[in-house]
């Protein structure tokens, strides 16, 4: 008998997974998660049959399969209804906020447990499956593959952290991969990493990335009218967005730089986690020259006048809105090793992308560079001498050309995702005999 070391491989999954749940696990999981617990067991309630079941774990998984549904509702040949799945409350209230009335339902997706799985796809009867960006579930995966369900990934993309652990049981994770009858990645540098894993490289698309699509949607209809009453007077407003631990320190030391030149300026740091918040008031603490206010405090006081000079924000969803009154930013999650956050977002309103040495989950943050769309800094002062450079008149006229120069370049990636699955199915259709 050939030994199949993928098979091997979910053996010992299943064992691990089998072995956490019934030493405690549950028990654990029912006080994270108490009022969503039976919805992650698998009872998922008043679901139209025949579904596609879009998967995405949390708030930028969400805005990818966004621009995703849309166009499945525009060119559905299968005229089947879209729900969507998440595992973070956050990306739950992403999909009401994005998605309520284009999808049919919105859920928590199944513990990757073979007996919570298994129920989750009794109960729905999904006509396809397909996962957002990082979403690799093995059970989820090789049941769908035995049920014979179309299963896609999309706007797939590894982090650089994410691949060097998968790399090292490379002989499993080539098997999980294979279980999807297509993958369609971001860009080359995305498909590379698959291949390496052991992917089929028939099988991988480059589509783009499918959040382009969202956020050029999203900024038809995003002003700075919102936010404008944070700026103090015409003064210079950053944004610095998405930080991590680590990281408030650098932007409030940059901040502190530029205001020798332009003492009216404000500051406003938005942590990756909501809950960081109290953290980045505390990062400006050390310095009597500033005054830091949480965002919430001010907007329940909106007939005060506001006098702070850093507001920390504590709730999530507005990251988009405030890039629109911003004169310049800052991209978290790139001077600390945590893969960058979305470039993308502040240079669909003509700011650069500001943004540390550290931007692997973006590979074609290095394309934006070269193109003037975003710029790399390594510290407090490269950051605040790059903040000063974007305030120049000469220097927002050409971020302006740029950054639109750059999403020309972009766009079509959910059209383009869409088009392979379609094949896929339409080819299943046909062996059917349902032409």
């Amino acid at each position: 008998m050939k030994f199949n070391s993928y098979s091997v491989g979910m053996k010992v999954y299943r064992f691990l997974v089998s072995c956490f749940f019934k030493m405690g696990g549950l028990n654990f999981l029912r006080r994270k998660y108490q009022n969503d617990l039976a919805e992650r067991m698998g009872n998922i309630s008043d679901v139209p049959p025949g579904a596609i079941w879009i998967h995405a774990v949390s708030v930028g998984e969400v805005q990818s399969a966004s621009s995703l549904i849309r166009r499945i509702k525009r060119k559905n040949f299968l005229m089947a209804p879209c729900i969507i799945s998440t595992v973070t409350p956050t990306g739950r209230d992403m999909a009401i906020k994005l998605l309520t009335g284009s999808v049919e339902k919105i859920f928590y997706s199944p513990f990757d447990y073979k007996k919570f799985v298994t129920l989750a796809l009794d109960n729905i009867k999904p006509a396809l499956y397909i996962s957002m960006e990082t979403e690799l579930w093995p059970e989820m995966f090789a049941q769908l593959k035995e049920r014979k369900i179309p299963a896609f990934l999309a706007n797939g993309r590894i982090s650089e952290k994410s691949f060097k652990n998968f790399k090292r049981t490379k002989f499993f994770w080539q098997g999980v991969i294979n279980c999807l009858d297509k993958l369609m990645v971001r860009f080359d540098e995305d498909k590379e990493k698959f291949i390496a894993l052991g992917a089929d490289p028939e099988k991988i698309i480059v589509t783009g990335d499918c959040k382009v699509d969202t956020l050029l949607d999203r900024r038809k209809v995003t002003g700075p009218e919102k936010w404008s009453f944070l700026k103090r007077n015409n003064a210079p407003l950053f944004v610095a967005g998405s930080t991590h631990q680590g990281e408030d320190e650098i932007v409030i030391s940059a901040f502190r730089i530029v205001r020798r030149k332009f003492p009216e300026a404000r500051l406003i740091i938005v942590p990756r986690h909501p809950e960081r918040a109290l953290m980045s008031i505390a990062a400006a603490l050390p310095y009597s020259d500033l005054n830091a206010e949480l965002l919430s405090h001010i907007t329940q006081n909106e007939n005060q006048k506001i006098n702070c000079d850093v507001i920390a924000v504590d709730r999530i969803g507005i990251l988009f809105e405030l890039y629109a009154v911003a004169d310049a930013v800052f991209i978290g999650g790139s001077l600390v090793e945590k893969g960058g956050q979305n470039p993308f977002e502040p240079a669909l309103f003509g700011l650069p992308a500001i943004h540390g040495p550290c931007m692997t989950d973006f590979p074609d943050t290095e394309r934006m560079d070269k193109m003037g769309a975003a710029i790399r800094v390594s510290n407090d002062v490269e950051l605040a001498k790059a903040w000063e450079s974007c305030l120049e008149p000469s220097a927002i006229t050409k971020a302006l050309r740029d950054c639109d120069e750059y999403f020309k370049t972009l766009g079509g990636a959910a059209k383009k995702t869409w088009q392979e699955i379609e094949e896929v199915m339409q080819g299943n259709e046909q062996s059917l005999g349902r032409e």
